[in-house]
Order: structure tokens, then C-alpha cells, then sequence
């Protein structure tokens, strides 16, 4: 059963609802969010400063991965940025500085969730277009994503050791990556080539541009948004679960997510339209 904060998928919405749903924000927002057909899109807009996630733009995450959660609408969503070489340079060190000189105070002082810990939260699955090169806090929107797609030439890592900063947050990718490379990772601040992080399984795909990043996003979002959504809500959970409660508790939660997907209409529905050789059609209950 959905955890605290979070939801199973429900019926979908009629045509109209979506329709109405399907929003762009203002081009001058730092971030903007669309809906289009079940799928999600979330970009961070400032390529003057990398991407970089100012206060506005943690804020307004925040906000959206309510939103993706709570509009029964969206079945997956898409985390990228605008083309600027960097898909998020991490924490907008600028501001995080002029913030300390007039407050006193830490940038993550004034965050809601500092650490970007509702994403990880979402039951719906996420995927990065990273469309440039990723580290701090860019590392961190790709490590809270379920599937990564990233860009040729590019490189990733966790920079925070060379500015004197801190990455608690990069305690679950050890369930990701191997543990002596992600210690590399934190300790030395070195980025490396997305090749590596494609061989080691972090990185989904590696597309040669960023319209093939995006492109192969929204290829994955379609399949999974065309699929049994309470079947997706249910793998998703289960692969959490054994992330945080080890092997053998893990298979017990899993077993216990799945009871509601094979007591619904979807579990019938499903092999019906195999043996009569058509489309299923997903109700999400």
C-alpha cells in the first residue's frame, strides 16, 4: 500500500481533465512544467549560471514533485534543463554566498528540503535527460531519478570536497554505484567521463546530443506511461523497499505491494487483451 505522502495511480483522467491540465509556465520562471499525455516534464531554465539551483529553483521543485505525486494526470515524469553544456552545476554558489554576507546564515538554512529528499519520495518513476554535465546538486537530481539518460563528451561527479561543502545526500547511491568508486567520487571531487558511469549501470543510455537525451527520455516515459500503472507503482516500491530494509525483508514488502496489483482490474485486463490481441486498456484499479 502507498506510503506516507505518497499515492497509488487511480483511474486516469478523462480527456478534457488532461487537456485542461497540460500547463506551461511562464518563460521567465526558472523552472518550467508541462504535461503531455501522462508524461511530465520538468526543466530548469538558466543557462546563464549552468543551471545552477538557486533558492526559486529548489523551491519550485519542491513544489512540482507534489505535483507529479498528487495529479492522478501523470504517470512518469522528465527531469532535464536547457541547453547549456551543464545540465546542473549543483547549488548556486553565488547566491549561497551573498546569503551568508547579508544573513549569517547557510543557503540550505533557507530551503524547505534542502537535501531534495521529496523526489526521492515520488512513487511515480522519474527519469534525467541530463543534457550536459552533472555534479552536486545535478548529481543529486540524478541519483533521486529512477532511469538516466545522459550526453556524449559529458562528465559527472560529486564536487562538494573542493568547496568546502558536504554530500550526505550521496549515502544511497552506494545502493547505485560500487562503493570504492563512489568513495572516489566524495573524496576527491574529480568528475569522470559519463562512459564510466554507462559501464558501471548509473547511466541508462548516453545519446550523442541533447535532443537524442531528451528524445530517448521521452521514448521511456512513453513505454512506461503505456503500462499497467499500478504494476509500475508496485516495482518502483519494491525496489525501494529492499534498498531500505535488506534482502529478505524486502521480498516480504514487495510481496505485500503487489497483493493490490494482482487482486485489480489491470491483472485481468492485462491477459484478456494478449489473448484477443489488442491494446489493453489500463484503468489503474
Amino acid at each position: 500500500m502507498p506510503g506516507r505522502g505518497e499515492t497509488a495511480p487511480e483511474p486516469g483522467a478523462t480527456q478534457e481533465q488532461e487537456l485542461s491540465m497540460n500547463a506551461v509556465d511562464s518563460p521567465t520562471a526558472p523552472v518550467s512544467f508541462r504535461i503531455d499525455d501522462g508524461v511530465a516534464t520538468i526543466s530548469i531554465d538558466r543557462p546563464d549560471q549552468r543551471n545552477a539551483l538557486s533558492i526559486a529553483v529548489c523551491e519550485r521543485l519542491l513544489d512540482l514533485w507534489e505535483e507529479v505525486e498528487t495529479n492522478q494526470a501523470i504517470r512518469v515524469a522528465i527531469i532535464t534543463s536547457s541547453d547549456c553544456g551543464t545540465f546542473s552545476a549543483g547549488m548556486d554558489l553565488k547566491e549561497a554566498a551573498r546569503i551568508r554576507a547579508e544573513t549569517g546564515k547557510d543557503m540550505l538554512e533557507m530551503l524547505r528540503d534542502p537535501f531534495h529528499e521529496r523526489m526521492r519520495k515520488v512513487s511515480k518513476p522519474i527519469i534525467a535527460a541530463m543534457t550536459g554535465h552533472f555534479t552536486a546538486g545535478g548529481m543529486v537530481l540524478a541519483a533521486n531519478s529512477d532511469i538516466r539518460v545522459g550526453m556524449q563528451g559529458t562528465r559527472g561527479g560529486i564536487s562538494e570536497a573542493k568547496v568546502g561543502r558536504g554530500s550526505p545526500w550521496g549515502v544511497p547511491m552506494l545502493w547505485m554505484l560500487p562503493q570504492p568508486f563512489l568513495l572516489e567520487l566524495m573524496l576527491t571531487g574529480d568528475l569522470h567521463p559519463i562512459e564510466r558511469f554507462h559501464q558501471l549501470g548509473f547511466v541508462n543510455y548516453i545519446e550523442p546530443d541533447p535532443d537524442g537525451v531528451r528524445g530517448r527520455a521521452r521514448q521511456v516515459a512513453r513505454t512506461i506511461a503505456d503500462n499497467a500503472p499500478l504494476t509500475v507503482w508496485a516495482a518502483k516500491k519494491s525496489v525501494g523497499a529492499a534498498m531500505d530494509l535488506g534482502c529478505e525483508q524486502g521480498l516480504e514488502a514487495a510481496k505485500r505491494f503487489h497483493e493490490r496489483v494482482y487482486a485489480s482490474a489491470d491483472a485481468v485486463e492485462g491477459p484478456r487483451a494478449f489473448a484477443e490481441k489488442r491494446a489493453p486498456r489500463w484503468i489503474g484499479a
